[in-house]
């Protein structure tokens, strides 16, 4: 759903190769069959042959099918089906259940915190991609993702035997929620480059899919080898 609205919105821009991206993002549903230790592996291995049939695509047109459009194309599959593949890599690690909440936290908690302390003393603007996010917003979002993150490690530490360092994953905390906010900034910049404010409005007042997981996209596939630390 999120690579649909992707490539609707591109389409004043360009003729995304949608088919591909769909059979790509088919295929995680088909992801836990594959060996753990072959994931990565795997993944890598998509990238060039995604590049490869893209090719072929704009050979086949002779040229109808151009640059521009595979390289929109290429951009969106990386973007959103590649960076969501490391949700379920996540899960399928040992405590992957229990990790796979790490990403919502940082994700969910730096969005709730930083609207309610942006909306409360937030002054100072942080960038005109997204004009109401605010420094306070934005610092408030990442030390209130830290807090739910350590409280969420005290309970999983406490009632499920764990024995995850409130430290280390303080600091992974920390740079999951900044590189969540970068997400978020990110997906504004593709709006703003389309002259749209959400991506569909599949859910009233929100926008659609993709402005609701714009963050945890990007922070899937870091949080997948900071939590390399901590395994």
């Amino acid at each position: 759903m999120s690579l649909h609205e992707y490539f609707n919105s591109m389409k004043s821009e360009c003729k995304p190769i949608i088919w591909i991206g769909y059979v790509l993002s088919a295929c995680i549903a088909f992801i836990h069959v594959i060996p753990q230790e072959q994931l990565i592996n795997v993944i890598a291995f998509i990238i060039p042959i995604t590049i490869f049939v893209l090719f072929l695509q704009v050979i086949a047109t002779n040229m109808k099918t151009n640059i521009k459009d595979i390289a929109i194309t290429f951009f969106g599959i990386c973007y959103i089906t590649l960076f969501l593949m490391f949700i379920p890599i996540i899960h399928g690690l040992e405590n992957g259940k229990i990790y796979v909440w790490y990403i919502i936290f940082a994700a969910w908690g730096t969005d709730v915190f930083a609207y309610v302390v942006g909306k409360w003393m937030g002054k100072h603007k942080f960038s005109s991609i997204s004009p109401n996010k605010t420094i306070e917003g934005c610092i408030g979002g990442a030390l209130g993702a830290v807090l739910m993150i350590l409280v969420y490690t005290w309970v999983i530490n406490t009632y499920w035997d764990m024995h995850i360092s409130y430290l280390t994953i303080g600091i992974i905390g920390l740079v999951l929620s900044i590189i969540g906010q970068i997400g978020d900034f990110s997906a504004s910049s593709i709006k703003r480059y389309v002259g749209i404010k959400d991506f569909s409005n599949l859910i009233p007042g929100h926008g659609g899919l993709l402005d609701r997981i714009d963050s945890i996209i990007f922070i899937a596939p870091f949080a997948y080898f900071l939590f390399m630390f901590i395994r």
